[in-house]
């Protein structure tokens, strides 16, 4: 099979947060109570319709800071390699990022929408905005190698700079 080697994205807008470098960076939204906001660039603003209503949104960005791809890595919560695709690690093929964050307002006269649970850095290019619809996105499932370090306190899981540039 012939792989394809370009695919092109549009960068819809930009995610602003407090963290300027990866480090001290909560390692997942669920570890974050850090506000922040997307910058939407104005000839996006018409799909902000009716997107008032959800109070969670699945955001998908780009890591512009992930350093050079790598298949296997030691993941936060671990100590013990782990192939690329079995983490969430930044150091993908692809860097793409995917968070769920809490929708607190929408400004759409000033291109604005403020969120909660931020765990990127600032600046991040914003690919898409989806919603969060719990029926569609919240399903029983396993958790792999992870399972266990899921159980520990949420307190204090902040990423170090094993992924920087």
């Amino acid at each position: 099979m012939k792989e394809i080697s370009l695919v092109t994205y549009k960068i819809i807008g930009l995610i602003r947060t407090p963290f300027l470098e990866n480090k001290g960076i909560p390692i997942q939204t669920c570890y974050s109570s850090t506000e922040g906001w997307i910058e939407l660039f104005p000839r996006y603003i018409e799909g902000l319709a009716d997107l008032d209503g959800f109070s969670h949104l699945i955001l998908l960005y780009h890591f512009h800071k992930a350093r050079d791809v790598q298949m296997e890595v030691i993941p936060f919560l671990d100590e013990k390699k782990r192939g690329i695709f079995s983490t969430r690690a930044p150091v993908r093929p692809n860097p793409i990022g995917i968070s769920i964050v809490e929708l607190i307002s929408i400004d759409p006269s000033l291109n604005v929408l403020k969120i909660k649970g931020v765990d990127m850095l600032d600046s991040t290019p914003l690919l898409d905005i989806k919603p969060y619809i719990p029926l569609f996105d919240q399903q029983e499932a396993k958790t792999g190698w992870i399972t266990n370090s899921l159980h520990q306190k949420k307190e204090g899981k902040l990423s170090d700079d094993r992924f920087s540039t």
